[in-house]
């Protein structure tokens, strides 16, 4: 079978789970991710290339929700090597400014070139003649440019959904090259920034040699590569819509009670990586505790924490330093029935986070680096009330568009204790007319408008006689 619209992402957007009746099957995936692409995918005859997780022989294509999804097989040692080693351990330290110190190991980049190409041979066995190939993230930086060979009548597009690093910190890559070479096989390469849009531009030229006008690269076959921002974003409607309905609003209720019904919550929502600032944000409040300022009896954190990658060494021991400090804070600040801190480490439905952001008061996004950051998206999307304040790391991409919120380094911990006193402080007027001007930004650029545009482009700039992409509801 053939289609029009292929997208290849290094996950499926289901996760496996045990039904009522002990048989297995498939759950839809959180996330704005298959929010955008489904309707895209239901209006173009789509299917979805990505790995299930776990290390099951290769399944045959199945169905779920009425999304074609067609998994690919991972070996134990893909991955340890091409998904922990190379993308985890070499990539993203690498992008994320260095905030851990990457590994370079040759027979992790092997294991990342074998398994591109076998995400390549899917997406040219399954695309129908022109059709537009959509491909996602760091892990399958090369598949773009394989692609090109084995089906050079196809339209691609790439977009990173991570930080783009600049070439100081790309240059040491062993294999920049291939990377670079990887990604102009694609006729649109998206990023979060025009920062990241214009160090990938500038790399192609210094380091690959071709001729570049800002955001266009000039191939020797006659090809043009368009580099260009695309910042992603969630289903902002959807978020209202939840955080609006009567178990949210009761459930809210409900923590605020469980809570001892402080004056006011901070809440951090983070994956568990040494990426989200976690560590310093908690030391910054309980300093702001320690002088003072704020009191247990007036003000509580709650920090969800959501397991991650928990096999790798540096995640443990990130985790083991974080719940030490807590438990430091609590010993130090909390009082019996009133911890200061109240660590989750776990993962939620989405109508329990909007809950939670419908509960706390103050949510607190401290990045060291992060592509955009959708928990800050999230946040303002729930406010309905245009109420709560964000303190946002400039270091997220969400700062370009959240201007609004009490922006902070998260390097400097004085500076953040301001933001977070300040946000803490803030009268209603202040913080309603902060909220306004994001939701305005989050609800006109929603997750829907972000794969609108991105396809429209995809459209304007794909070569050569590919078909061009419908958006939903379209003719």
């Amino acid at each position: 079978m053939s289609y029009d619209l292929v997208i290849v992402a290094n996950r499926l957007p289901v996760d496996r789970v045990e039904l009522a009746d002990g048989t297995k099957g498939w759950r839809t995936s959180p996330g704005g991710l298959v929010t955008a692409i489904e309707p895209v995918m239901r209006a173009n005859h789509g299917v979805w290339i990505g790995w299930p997780g776990g290390t099951d022989p290769e399944l045959e294509p199945f169905e779920s929700d009425g999304m074609e999804l067609a998994p690919m097989s991972m070996s134990a040692q893909d991955i340890e090597e091409f998904y922990e080693g190379f993308s985890n351990g070499t990539l993203w330290p690498l992008y994320h400014d260095l905030v851990a110190k990457p590994e370079f190991h040759r027979e992790w980049w092997d294991s990342y070139v074998r398994v591109n190409e076998r995400f390549a041979e899917k997406a040219a066995s399954l695309a129908a003649e022109g059709a537009t190939v959509w491909v996602h993230d760091y892990q399958l930086q090369l598949v773009p440019q394989m692609l090109r060979t084995l089906r050079p009548d196809l339209r691609i597009g790439f977009y990173l959904h991570i930080p783009f690093p600049p070439a100081e910190l790309f240059q040491q890559l062993p294999w920049r090259r291939q990377i670079l070479e990887g990604l102009l096989g694609a006729d649109l390469v998206g990023f979060q920034l025009p920062g990241a849009a214009q160090n990938f531009v500038r790399l192609v030229r210094q380091r690959v040699g071709h001729k570049t006008h800002r955001d266009l690269v000039y191939l020797p076959d006659g090809r043009t590569v368009r580099a260009a921002p695309f910042p992603i974003s969630i289903d902002a409607a959807g978020f209202e819509e939840m955080a609006r309905s009567d178990a949210v609003r009761f459930r809210s209720a409900e923590i605020r009670e469980a809570l001892g019904r402080p004056r006011k919550v901070f809440l951090g929502v983070d994956r568990l990586d040494y990426t989200k600032g976690i560590y310093a944000r908690l030391r910054a409040f309980a300093e702001l505790m320690g002088e003072g300022h704020i009191d247990v009896e007036d003000a509580v954190f709650i920090q969800v924490a959501v397991p991650s990658r928990e096999q790798v060494e540096q995640y443990r021991i990130l985790r083991d330093e974080i719940e030490r400090l807590i438990g430091r804070i609590n010993g130090d600040h909390g009082r019996i029935g009133r911890p200061a801190v109240h660590y989750l480490h776990s993962s939620y439905p989405r109508e329990e986070m909007a809950a939670m952001y419908r509960a706390a008061d103050v949510m607190v996004v401290t990045p060291y680096r992060d592509g955009m950051n959708l928990v800050a998206k999230e946040y303002v999307a729930c406010r309905y009330e245009d109420d709560g304040a964000l303190v946002l790391s400039e270091f997220a991409g969400a700062a370009d568009e959240l201007r609004q919120a009490w922006l902070v380094n998260p390097y400097d911990i004085n500076g953040m204790k301001s933001a977070l006193l300040e946000a803490y402080q803030a009268d209603d007027k202040e913080v309603t007319r902060r909220m306004k001007a994001m939701r305005k930004q989050v609800t006109q650029h929603d997750v829907k408008a972000w794969a609108a545009s991105f396809m429209t482009e995809l459209s304007d700039v794909g070569g050569g006689h590919a078909k061009d992409v419908r958006a939903p509801g379209g003719e």
